[in-house]
């Protein structure tokens, strides 16, 4: 079952550089003491962390960065997330997608579009929570009809996407998310509660309302070894003008999914989040996937090759 206790540490900071800008992370936090170079033991011995074992065949290589030189992949210990996705329009996802990358489309006329949020207990930057609008695009340079790869990322083995929109609540994961990866991030007062009962997401806007709201049954979780399904997303940004991926490898140990979810509440109001998923035209809703214990090794932007359409 997923933890659901609150992190400690959150009282009192402390301020760091970070590629030429000062942002507090909790005192004697990971960030605090390791800065991304974490001991692994003092990791495995937290109780809300169950192996760290996938860590340990995954090496870190030091790279220069804007944000300054930095340890990468960037580790996830503990994780939570929630996804909803929905069919809508290639002509509405078109109109927000950059000219150089195509929908994945389910059918002529038809693409994907998510609904994202993470939790994440206990990794190298310490506790946040981030939500996201995104769009399935075929891979870069794809190109055929790009029905298998719709049919391994609906599958949760490969997802390749675009963000529109990346809120968190940390200023240090919005400073290496924006800076350091090309992300649309900002910060904002952002709820994530995930377990076995129940997913929920609470994202405010800067008046403080609501911005995003979902909650949802979470679906029935199945249980898996470490290692045994690893799960990749690729995510396309521009970082000084030029075409990034980003990949993130999330190690699955709990999840599940439920297809047509019943009881789903998805709540827009006013904000930056609803205002891109409205501009995409959402018709139905097709499943729900929740990952109640998961892990991720987050890897640093690196330059990609994409055709130029004009």
């Amino acid at each position: 079952m997923a933890s659901t206790t609150k992190p400690t540490g959150r009282d009192r900071t402390v301020e760091v550089e970070l590629g030429g800008r000062l942002v507090t992370v909790p005192e004697g936090g990971l960030y605090d003491r390791f800065r991304m170079d974490t001991d692994l033991d003092e990791v495995e011995r937290d109780p809300r962390v169950s192996s760290v074992d996938f860590f340990r065949r995954m090496p870190k290589s030091r790279v220069d960065s804007r944000i300054g030189p930095t340890l990468t992949p960037n580790f996830y210990y503990r994780i939570s997330t929630t996804r909803l996705t929905m069919l809508a329009p290639t002509k509405a996802i078109r109109a927000r997608l950059p000219r150089e990358l195509d929908p994945l489309e389910i059918a002529p006329g038809l693409g994907i579009v998510s609904v994202m949020a993470f939790r994440y207990d206990v990794c190298d930057i310490d506790f946040y929570t981030e939500a996201a609008v995104g769009i399935a695009v075929k891979p870069a340079r794809h190109g055929g009809l790009g029905l298998l790869d719709l049919v391994t990322g609906l599958k949760n083995d490969s997802l390749h996407s675009y963000v529109l929109s990346l809120p968190v609540n940390t200023e240090i994961a919005q400073v290496r998310g924006h800076d350091g990866y090309g992300f649309p991030k900002w910060v904002t007062e952002l709820d994530v509660d995930i377990d076995t009962e129940r997913t929920s997401t609470r994202v405010a806007n800067d008046q403080g309302g609501v911005d995003l709201a979902l909650s949802a049954p979470t679906p029935k979780q199945t249980t898996r070894p470490t290692g045994a399904h690893v799960s990749t997303l690729t995510s396309y940004t521009t970082i000084d003008g030029a075409w990034h991926s980003t990949t993130s490898q999330i190690n699955m140990l709990s999840s599940g999914t439920t297809r047509l979810p019943r009881g789903l509440n998805l709540q827009l109001g006013e904000g930056r989040m609803s205002d891109d998923l409205r501009s995409l035209k959402p018709v139905r809703t097709i499943r729900l996937d929740v990952t109640t214990e998961g892990q991720l090794a987050l890897h640093m932007p690196v330059p990609t090759s994409i055709q130029d359409r004009s």
